[in-house]
């Protein structure tokens, strides 16, 4: 797929990209990510710190989409895929949450393995949602 490599180099320019799952309900959820990389062929692996309804709606419903849009320029990817695993890579040492003021953030860094199915162009202005 000649989307993925352009993705990626944007994602790395860009130091974010955008994570939408959803429940089994269909309930959506849109999460920021800082790392996209490759994870073998035709897989891409999603890194971050994802808070609690991004990996619960994973445990439901493995479909992702995962975006990479620049809007200084209007040039982005829309990656959809299945996620095949999720990975803990991180898990904080000696976290004291009562020093946060309310919930506590997420304390485990996850990366998301992705089985990329199709790479689309995202953009502001009217577009296809022809694969790449």
């Amino acid at each position: 797929m000649k989307g993925i490599e352009k993705a990626l180099t944007l994602a790395e320019k860009l130091q974010h990209v955008f994570v939408g799952t959803s429940d089994r309900d269909g309930t959506p959820h849109i999460a920021a990510a800082a790392r996209l990389d490759v994870a073998g062929d035709k897989h891409l692996a999603v890194s971050s710190w994802f808070c609690p309804a991004t990996v619960s709606n994973l445990q439901e419903n493995r479909k992702v989409s995962v975006v990479v849009w620049n809007p200084a320029t209007d040039e982005g990817f829309q990656i959809l895929g299945t996620v095949q695993r999720i990975e803990e890579t991180a898990i904080l040492d000696g976290y004291a949450p009562e020093l946060e003021a309310g919930e506590p953030p997420p304390q485990v860094e996850r990366r998301l393995v992705v089985n990329v199915e199709k790479v689309s162009a995202f953009s502001h202005a009217p577009h296809t949602d022809r694969e790449i």
